[in-house]
């Protein structure tokens, strides 16, 4: 039908179509019009037809020309959500009509969730749905939430309390971090005392890391003092030097809970406050999560809405 301001003319507006976001959305992931057209298989003239057609139905532009590379604007940001929301949908849609979903799920995890936790139910997951693409980045927490609220990735699995704007963290896990050390570590041989910790050499994660946030409050509000031997940023190099040397760790139970049954790690057992906190599922605010991605997070536990 056409409107009647257009009467005069006969020329309708031009509407949006799937094929424009997606290329749109491949613009952004990828800076250039000419990446954006080979991930889609389109040609390039094809992209830059669509991303035109785009800009002139919605009456703006979604990017600033930065010599060859798109940088995307105000504009295009406020769209950024929403299109990946409505390709989801369609996504969706396409597979009510087959016999195995084939969805393609993006997810960012930090370091104890990535390594130790997610790994099972991905592989139960792809059991269930082969056809199903998981595709799994692993990095701090604060790397992980900026990937959410970016739209780098669909949802995120994170272990500290950190939070952004532009994101929701919905609870969990529960997580005990507990404290280790090499087996026949003189502190593994009874209850300590709170003066052994003080002297001890602690090997912890580095700064942005969930853990070390959680290890950080529970060791000033405990310790009278804390002596750093190590920071490193993979929790497997922290077991592999406490089991091997003379430092103590405070790790998450999650990623202790193997080694200590091998035996390559022991308890160091205090009359200290536990230290527990609450793992979450991170997911954009502005964005509507697509069946595929809300049944994913089902499947790892966690419930959100939809």
């Amino acid at each position: 039908m056409i409107d009647k301001s257009d009467q005069s003319t006969g020329l309708q507006h031009p509407k949006l179509t799937l094929r424009q976001l997606s290329i749109f959305v491949a613009m952004v992931r990828t800076g250039t019009t000419h990446a954006a057209a080979a991930q889609i298989s389109r040609s390039q003239s094809a992209a830059s037809a669509a991303l035109a057609e785009l800009e002139e139905a919605l009456g703006a532009s979604l990017f600033d020309r930065v010599g060859r590379r798109l940088v995307l604007n105000a504009n295009g940001r406020a769209l950024l959500a929403p299109a990946q929301a409505m390709l989801e949908q369609a996504g969706d849609i396409q597979s009510l009509f087959k016999s195995e979903r084939g969805a393609h799920i993006r997810v960012a995890a930090s370091f104890t969730i990535g390594e130790y936790l997610l790994p099972p139910r991905i592989a139960a997951w792809s059991q269930a749905w082969p056809k199903s693409l998981i595709q799994m980045r692993v990095g701090n927490t604060k790397e992980v939430i900026e990937s959410v609220a970016e739209l780098g990735v669909d949802l995120g699995f994170v272990e500290g309390p950190q939070t952004h704007a532009e994101v929701v963290i919905h609870p969990w896990l529960e997580d005990e971090l507990v404290i280790v050390a090499a087996p026949g570590h003189p502190l593994t041989e009874r209850v300590v005392a709170r003066r052994q910790l003080d002297e001890a050499h602690w090997v912890l994660r580095e700064a942005d890391s969930g853990t070390r946030k959680v290890a950080d409050e529970w060791l000033l509000n405990n310790l009278r003092q804390v002596n750093v031997a190590m920071e490193l940023g993979s929790t497997e190099a922290i077991k592999r030097v406490v089991a091997c040397g003379d430092g103590i760790a405070f790790l998450s139970g999650h990623a202790a809970e193997q080694s200590l049954k091998d035996g390559r790690l022991a308890i160091v057992r205090t009359d200290l406050p536990k230290a527990r906190r609450r793992l979450g599922v991170v997911v954009h605010r502005r964005k509507q999560q697509g069946q595929a991605v809300l049944d994913f997070i089902r499947h790892c536990g966690a419930q959100i809405a939809g």
